[in-house]
C-alpha cells in the first residue's frame, strides 16, 4: 500500500498535468477559430474551381496541356502526398491518416508507389519502412502560407510532366466539425473527372438521389486562346487544391487536439477525485491506528 506522502505527490502530479492539458485545450481552441475561418473562406473557391476545371477537361483536347494527358507508357506509378501533423497529442488524427495512406499504397501489388510526406509524423513513420520518398516538408503548420502549397505543386507537376509518375493523390484529414474529421484520398493529377471504378473521393461528382438526372453541359469561349489560358490556370489550380488540403488538415488537427485535451482534462479530474478519496481513506486509517495504539497503551498502564 502506498504511503500518504506518495499519494499526495501523485495528486500534485496529476493536477499539474491537468493544468497543462487545460492550457493546451485553450490554445488549440484559439488556433482552431482562425483555421476554421480560413478554410471556410477558401473551400467554396477551391471546390468551384475544381468543378470548372474537371468539366473543362472533358471539353478540350488532352493535348491542350500536359497535365490533362493521361500517361500510358508509365502506367502503374503513383505519387501520394500524405499530409500529417508535425506534433502529437491530437488523438487518432495522425494514426488514421497513416493507416489510410499505407493501405492505399499497398492495395495494388503491381503498382509502383512514391510518397511526398508533409508533416513530421508521417515522415518519421514512412521513412522507417523503406518507401520511395520523393518529397519531404516539415514544420510548415506553425506558419502556413501559400508558398508551401506552391513548393508541393511544383514537385507534383514536375514528376507528372517528366512522366516519372502517371497519377498523383492527396491523403489528408478533412475538417467537418470540431468533433468530426474525415480522412480523404483525393486525386490531384491528371485533371479530369474520375473514372467510375476509381475508389477515391470525388468532391465534384453529382449526387444520385435515385432519380434520373441530366448534367448541364456548358460551352466555353476562350479569350485569348484555350492553350494560353490553360497553361496559366491549371498550375494555379493544382496549387489551390493543395493549399485547400493543407488548410483542411490544419483545422482538423486543431479540432482533434482540442477534443483530445478536453478528454484528458476530464480524465485528470476523475483521477484526482479517486486519488483524493483513497488519500482520505489512508489518512483515516492512520489516524484510527494511532488512536488504537494510544488507547491500548493507556489500558496497559
Amino acid at each position: 500500500m502506498p504511503s500518504l506522502l506518495d499519494v499526495r505527490r501523485r495528486v500534485r502530479a496529476v493536477k499539474s498535468t491537468q493544468q497543462i492539458t487545460k492550457a493546451m485545450k485553450m490554445v488549440a481552441a484559439s488556433k482552431l477559430r482562425r483555421a476554421q475561418d480560413q478554410i471556410l473562406g477558401a473551400r467554396p473557391f477551391a471546390h468551384h474551381m475544381l468543378r470548372v476545371l474537371n468539366d473543362l477537361a472533358t471539353r478540350v483536347e488532352p493535348s491542350a496541356h500536359p497535365l490533362l494527358r493521361k500517361h500510358t507508357v508509365t502506367a502503374g506509378r503513383t505519387l501520394i502526398f500524405v499530409i500529417t501533423a508535425d506534433k502529437g497529442l491530437c488523438g487518432s488524427f495522425n494514426t488514421n491518416i497513416i493507416k489510410t495512406a499505407e493501405g492505399f499504397a499497398v492495395e495494388d501489388p503491381d503498382r509502383e508507389v512514391a510518397l511526398g510526406l508533409v508533416g513530421r509524423k508521417g515522415r518519421d513513420f514512412f521513412n522507417r519502412r523503406g518507401f520511395d520518398v520523393r518529397y519531404e516538408l516539415v514544420n510548415l503548420f506553425a506558419k502556413l502560407s501559400s508558398r508551401d502549397s506552391q513548393a508541393i505543386a511544383e514537385t507534383a507537376i514536375d514528376e507528372y510532366m517528366n512522366e516519372k509518375v502517371d497519377t498523383a493523390y492527396l491523403v489528408y484529414n478533412e475538417f467537418k466539425s470540431v468533433l468530426q474529421q474525415r480522412v480523404v484520398v483525393e486525386r490531384l493529377l491528371p485533371i479530369g473527372r474520375l473514372v467510375p471504378n476509381d475508389t477515391t473521393t470525388d468532391p465534384v461528382a453529382p449526387m444520385d438521389h435515385g432519380t434520373a438526372k441530366t448534367e448541364l453541359l456548358i460551352d466555353y469561349l476562350y479569350e485569348p486562346a484555350a492553350q494560353e489560358i490553360l497553361s496559366k490556370l491549371i498550375p494555379h489550380h493544382v496549387e489551390i487544391q493543395i493549399y485547400r488540403a493543407l488548410l483542411e488538415s490544419a483545422a482538423a488537427e486543431h479540432a482533434a487536439r482540442m477534443t483530445a485535451m478536453d478528454a484528458a482534462t476530464k480524465n485528470s479530474g476523475e483521477l484526482i477525485e479517486q486519488l483524493t478519496i483513497y488519500m482520505n481513506k489512508v489518512r483515516q486509517a492512520a489516524i484510527t491506528r494511532e488512536i488504537i495504539e494510544v488507547v491500548s497503551g493507556a489500558e496497559a498502564l
